[in-house]
């Protein structure tokens, strides 16, 4: 019989490319709490490491993310040359980078070939091109689905999927807080990776513009979300713990912050949940 008092604990991994590192941090701090998920949901990078949380929901699995990102920044599995890349942007004019790095990465490492094969109940969502709707995948081989929640528009190809495509969901759930609470989730831990506590600021330069108005358009389905949990759910917004939090791609920045941002968030995570759950 299930216990009605018992907490449905759900782990919320939004987007971000290479500041998914501090997700990393977060998940330690969860794991050395002694907080495990009953559900994962992730968008773009945050279905990468969702999905190794879900498989195993243990430190083990912040571990084994930790190796990937090190891995990552030491050996720039993402990283091309830029005369590569600029032939393939001439080439197919829509993006200019390959996501097979991305997909050896899943296939080599996670383990697990469908959703439903996962330790743990796990989501990602993409943004379907043809109905303009969220698709969110709960069955089925993983590989493609995580691909397509990490198809950056202009960086990456769209995602083709049984005749389908599919673009980056961060457009249409940058950090998706109302599934989890679609999906009957009592208490809620947010793993964001910053930007949402960075104000946004009036533009003054033309390449600020379109840089600015995406990140509106990211974050105001998240605030709405927020702003409608019932009082009878717990919601935790996990601290990154960094001072800035730029809109970035996976290509930039990657050697020089990674594990940095992913102790920051390791910090201000565990002092938070000290304070906040732990004392409770």
């Amino acid at each position: 019989m299930t216990d009605p008092t018992r907490r449905h604990t759900a782990f919320v991994l939004g987007g971000g490319g290479v500041l998914g590192a501090t997700q990393v941090g977060m998940l330690r701090a969860l794991f050395d709490a002694g907080i495990r998920p009953d559900l994962v949901l992730g968008t773009s990078i945050g279905s990468v490491n969702g999905a190794f949380v879900a498989a195993d929901p243990t430190s083990a699995s912040a571990d084994r993310l930790a190796e990937l990102w090190t891995k990552v920044r030491e050996e720039g599995d993402f990283m091309e040359n830029p005369l590569k890349q600029a032939a393939r942007a001439a080439k197919y004019w829509t993006h200019f980078m390959s996501i097979r790095p991305l997909r050896n990465l899943i296939d080599e490492n996670l383990g697990v070939e469908r959703i439903e094969d996962l330790t743990v109940p796990f989501q990602c969502v993409a943004a379907h091109i043809e109905s303009s709707r969220a698709r969110w995948f709960t069955a089925g081989p993983i590989t493609p689905a995580i691909l397509a929640s990490c198809a950056v528009p202009g960086m990456f190809p769209p995602v083709e999927i049984d005749g389908q495509h599919f673009m980056d969901g961060g457009l249409v759930h940058s950090i998706p807080v109302g599934r989890a609470l679609t999906l009957g989730a009592t208490e809620i831990y947010v793993l964001q990776v910053g930007r949402v506590e960075q104000p946004l600021h009036v533009p003054t330069k033309p390449w600020e513009v379109a840089s600015v108005a995406f990140e509106i358009a990211r974050r105001h389905r998240y605030h709405e979300e927020i702003d409608s949990v019932p009082d009878d759910v717990t919601l935790h917004v996990l601290p990154s713990g960094s001072t800035s939090a730029p809109a970035i791609s996976i290509t930039q920045g990657v050697a020089a912050r990674i594990e940095e941002r992913a102790e920051q968030a390791y910090q201000a995570s565990t002092a938070y949940l000290n304070d906040q759950v732990l004392r409770i």
